[in-house]
């Protein structure tokens, strides 16, 4: 009797649990943004533009390409200025507060010159795959909004909602992490707005351009232009990038970087 009233009770006692489990699993769907167009809608993809293969960024940039240097202001820029003297004064020997096996984030991570980048479209959103770090950003183009200001949790490539207007992808991004930067030294707020023009260049299809502003009310004395350029490669494919593996800069005690 004894054994069955203890089976009686695991029974209910597991019962209990699948349902908490169900109803926090139903909460959390409730409350996160939906996958974006998950059944399908493929055949819309076949009117967008072509931007199949690989693409290596220009370096150095091409001719007439616009590439300002962010203005910064305030506490950003005596920031900026007691780096840049410290880094005269010990010859680039200044502490570095992360690993470098950490990603650069947005801006950065689109002007990485030695790896390659991939656009990956599918119904209601476009994925950036980079070779650098093995990341990928997301850019929702389902129609949705950012999340609310309470809900945005601060990422290294931030929340990215993207449309289309004709072959150009126009996108919106906010919600940065500040452990990403401008350039080096450069520091940027949470308050950070990255809009973007991703095209292929007129009368070279073979040549991606992302024209980029950057505007930070706390960090920037104005908005910040700049534009990258890509060349296309239908033939090579991105390749393994594991930063642990041979890593030889661990971080300290004290947060900085040491070398091996």
């Amino acid at each position: 009797m004894k054994l069955r009233n203890l089976l009686a009770a695991a029974i209910v006692s597991v019962g209990c649990a699948a349902v908490a489990s169900a109803d926090s699993a139903t909460s959390r769907s409730e409350q996160a943004p939906p996958a974006a167009f998950p059944k399908g809608r493929y055949a819309a993809l076949n009117a967008l533009p072509d931007w199949g293969g690989i693409w290596y960024l220009n370096f150095p940039p091409p001719a007439g390409a616009r590439r300002e240097q962010p203005e910064l202001k305030g506490k950003y820029l005596a920031d900026y200025q007691h780096w840049a003297q410290q880094v005269k004064a010990t010859h680039g020997n200044v502490p570095h507060y992360a690993s470098y096996c950490q990603p650069p984030g947005m801006p950065g991570i689109m002007g990485v010159g030695q790896y390659p980048i991939e656009f990956l479209f599918t119904p209601g959103r476009v994925t950036v795959h980079f070779e650098a770090w093995m990341q990928w950003r997301n850019i929702f183009t389902d129609g949705r909004n950012h999340p609310d200001a309470d809900d945005l949790d601060p990422t290294f490539y931030g929340n990215s909602i993207g449309r289309w207007e004709g072959g150009t992808l126009v996108v919106d991004s906010i919600g940065f992490k500040t452990v990403t930067a401008l350039g080096m030294g450069m520091e940027h707020s949470d308050q950070m707005h990255i809009v973007e023009r991703i095209h292929l260049m007129k009368g070279d299809p073979d040549t991606l351009i992302d024209e980029m502003t950057v505007e930070d009310p706390l960090a920037l004395a104005k908005p910040w232009h700049s534009a990258y350029t890509y060349r296309r490669s239908r033939t090579d494919n991105l390749l393994e990038f594991v930063c642990e593996e041979n890593n030889r800069n661990p971080v300290n005690d004290q947060g900085q970087t040491e070398f091996q």
